[in-house]
């Protein structure tokens, strides 16, 4: 039998999560290590005059490219996971290029540096001279000799979806003609059409990033939270508890 894929909300309040959880749920930081220690304060501060909670913090993916501290995201990361071991880290498309590019693979070393690479080499101590003049087999060996083993097994270790009562939550998107527990990894962490344009209400509601929002606004099928920090300087992290909703954000640059 063809297994259902789109399951009617039977109740009146929106969606939500499970009693007595606390859920923030935070965008594509590629490298702003700035915004991200703002934006951990503040979800400290928001989670503590809250009251007590089972609370978990999500990341969506794309911790790294394009912003000048992609090494620096990655120690917080751990850092935070070290206090609050329930944190969740999902894959995003970029962590999946550095991680085939680490592994030697041409094609996506290539890719890489198309998309930000350069300035996440540049995090782990490699100089803009030495990057420029590097061809690929020079490149691949500067980074597999900076990057540290805890950061490589960091991203091996990386989710590509966590599910919170009526939320899912992925880098990129789900595609909407397939049922979450039978999604493609590459759809969870590439997506864009035919999800974006969707509008009849999925198994749960999908939080993600990957596409870049001006606002930060759910509708009937998804809650776009990345708002494009690396450009913006605003990094938005979305708390969910009951079926009650609210945004942290760090201020705009300029």
């Amino acid at each position: 039998m063809l297994k259902k894929i789109f399951a009617a909300r039977s109740k009146t309040t929106g969606p939500s999560v499970p009693p007595g959880e606390r859920v923030y749920a935070v965008g594509d930081i590629h490298g702003c290590v700035v915004e991200l220690d703002d934006l951990l304060g503040q979800i400290e501060r928001d989670d503590a005059a809250r009251g007590p909670a089972d609370t978990t913090i999500v990341f969506l993916g794309d911790f790294v490219d394009r912003g000048p501290s992609s090494a620096q995201v990655i120690d917080r990361l751990l850092a935070l996971r070290q206090r609050r071991p329930n944190t969740r880290f999902l894959i995003g498309n970029h962590e999946e290029l550095f991680i085939d590019a680490l592994a030697g693979e041409d094609k996506p070393l290539r890719l890489f540096t198309r998309v930000g690479g350069r300035e996440t080499v540049l995090s782990y101590g490699m100089t803009p001279t030495a990057y420029d003049e590097a061809d690929y087999d020079v490149l691949l060996a500067e980074m597999q000799a900076r990057v540290p083993a805890t950061h490589r097994v960091f991203l091996e270790s990386l989710e590509n979806m966590v599910v919170k009562g009526d939320y899912a939550f992925v880098h990129a998107g789900i595609h909407p003609d397939t049922a979450l527990e039978d999604q493609r990894p590459r759809d969870l962490r590439w997506i864009r059409e035919p999800f974006l344009s969707h509008r009849k209400p999925l198994e749960k509601l999908i939080v993600h990033g990957h596409t870049i929002v001006e606002t930060a606004t759910p509708g009937p099928v998804r809650f776009p939270i990345d708002t494009g920090a690396y450009l913006t300087g605003v990094l938005t992290a979305l708390g969910l508890e009951g079926d009650r909703h609210w945004l942290l954000q760090t201020a705009p640059r300029g």
